[in-house]
């Protein structure tokens, strides 16, 4: 799964990456985690689009999201079945922009937390769909999911399930809501090359949510762990 990440790109930078048009102004983070707020890109009127979208989907036909699951991963395998990612599979599909996410290995009764990262160190682009919950009241929240597959070697040692990464030259199939093309789409949910990333462990502060900054991300010597 993932319920972490962190994004401290520049805008501008991930505008460049991205192709949208708009320049948003956001800080750093490095311990973003549900039910916060998200960036995303979309696709709006025929073009990319920077928004902002609370992690954890709320499908338009659930009436009281106070009584839903916060549904802040979707699986790949039978996404486009699933009752609750079913629309937006198919219809709403976006990036997640990130810099890196956390993952925590089991050891004992403990957990070790780990950076994940590209090797080259670009942002990265993590499958995502979103969909629009409209309340009696007209008041409308965008919610949002990040899409998951099996860990690759990178990652298994440390979890089995990792987010599905999209390359820059497959944005566009990707965001593209074709029904025409949705089986290229979904081709792409497949655990990322082995040498795109690098994870390494952190410190366990990054554990505390109230902890968004990025000593998080730096590394943890093996002599100097915290216990």
């Amino acid at each position: 799964m993932c319920g972490r990440f962190a994004l401290h790109s520049s805008p501008d930078e991930l505008r460049r990456l991205f192709g949208f048009e708009a320049l948003p102004n956001f800080p750093p983070r490095y311990n973003i985690a549900p039910p916060q707020p998200i960036a995303l890109v979309r696709i709006e009127n025929g073009a990319r689009h920077f928004a902002l979208a609370r992690w954890g989907l709320v499908p338009s036909w659930v009436k009281d999201p106070k009584k839903f699951a916060l549904l802040i991963n979707a699986r790949a395998e039978g996404i486009a079945e699933k009752p609750s990612f079913r629309a937006a599979t198919r219809r709403r599909r976006c990036l997640v922009p990130a810099d890196g996410f956390y993952e925590w290995r089991p050891e004992g009764k403990s957990k070790r937390p780990y950076f994940v990262r590209r090797r080259d160190r670009a942002p990265m682009a993590m499958a995502g769909i979103w969909e629009t919950w409209a309340g009696a009241d007209g008041g409308e929240i965008d919610t949002a999911a990040i899409v998951t597959c099996a860990a690759n070697a990178v990652l298994a040692p440390i979890h089995d399930r990792m987010p599905a990464l999209i390359a820059p030259a497959d944005f566009s199939t990707w965001l593209d809501a074709d029904e025409k093309e949705f089986q290229k789409a979904a081709a792409l949910l497949q655990p990322a090359p082995e040498d795109w990333l690098e994870a390494y462990e952190v410190s366990p502060r990054v554990n505390r949510v109230a902890h968004d900054d990025a000593e998080n991300i730096a590394p943890v010597a093996a002599n100097s762990r915290a216990a």
